[in-house]
């Protein structure tokens, strides 16, 4: 079996971006369910995310789909029929280990939505730091209350932090399914695909845009914008300081300092 087939048998890899260097696909590849969340696929994510924390060569990481037309529509309910109680524990104690791992990593991190963002499948999206969404994408929501649940992987928390209590309330409350354009004006996606472009490629273009700048200082801003939830302001503006600091000593730092005098892109290599 060569690489590519080894690639093509895991339901999570992790995937360089051949056309733009830095760039780093987060593949989910489970075609025949739409890429629902088994046991497999959920060890194959935290195992790929563990290899991305440390990696430095990843500048910007994308989550998207090796399917057209996909991304992902939640947990994998049929697989759920046959597990029991402890089981079902074990598996949404390591869902939310995975989301807490793709929620903290240190670079920025955009889902690509190109097809049904379902419950857990939307908790992922959640998770990263943009997403995107395919124009003619018609269905991204948290479903679980119309199945005697609650969003149970990070929904209830993420998505109130991410548009407000009222919305995420509505969206819970009522299971409605948004479609692009509504998520967009809901502030769920940040982005929405040209007519003639599908998510992926437009991640892609988001993704290049924020790979052109300093890695150190992406990873600095992350942090210190991650933390800005945690802190008072006063405590805030202190991290914030220190982050700044770190980073004035750095190589990158330098040679931006020269490009600008030179009147010419800096050449960052993330020193």
């Amino acid at each position: 079996m060569d690489f590519a087939d080894t690639l093509n048998s895991r339901q999570a890899f992790l995937e360089p971006l051949e056309c733009q260097a830095g760039i780093t696909c987060l593949s989910l590849n489970r075609p025949q369910s739409k890429n629902a969340i088994s046991t497999t696929l959920l060890k194959e994510l935290i195992q790929s995310l563990d290899t991305a924390q440390f990696d430095k060569s990843i500048r910007v990481l994308i989550l998207r789909s090796t399917t057209t037309g996909s991304f992902c529509a939640g947990a994998d309910l049929i697989e759920r029929r046959s597990m029991s109680q402890v089981q079902v524990a074990r598996f949404l104690s390591d869902l939310r280990v995975a989301l807490g791992k793709l929620e903290t990593l240190p670079m920025p991190t955009i889902a690509a939505i190109d097809g049904p963002a379902l419950g857990g499948g939307l908790e992922l999206g959640l998770a990263c730091d943009l997403r995107v969404a395919g124009r003619n994408v018609t269905k991204i929501g948290l479903p679980e209350t119309a199945l005697g649940i609650i969003p149970g992987a990070g929904g209830t928390q993420r998505a109130t932090r991410l548009v407000g209590p009222a919305r995420a309330k509505d969206l819970i409350f009522t299971a409605r399914m948004l479609s692009a354009t509504e998520a967009l004006e809901w502030g769920l996606v940040d982005y929405i695909s040209s007519p003639e472009s599908d998510a992926f490629e437009r991640a892609v273009q988001l993704a290049s845009q924020i790979s052109n700048n300093a890695p150190l200082a992406l990873r600095a801003a992350k942090q210190a914008i991650s933390r800005s939830e945690d802190l008072a302001l006063e405590p805030g503006l202190d991290f914030e300081r220190a982050s700044y600091e770190t980073l004035l000593s750095t190589q990158d730092r330098m040679e931006a300092l020269v490009a600008f005098k030179e009147k010419r892109r800096p050449v960052f290599k993330g020193e």
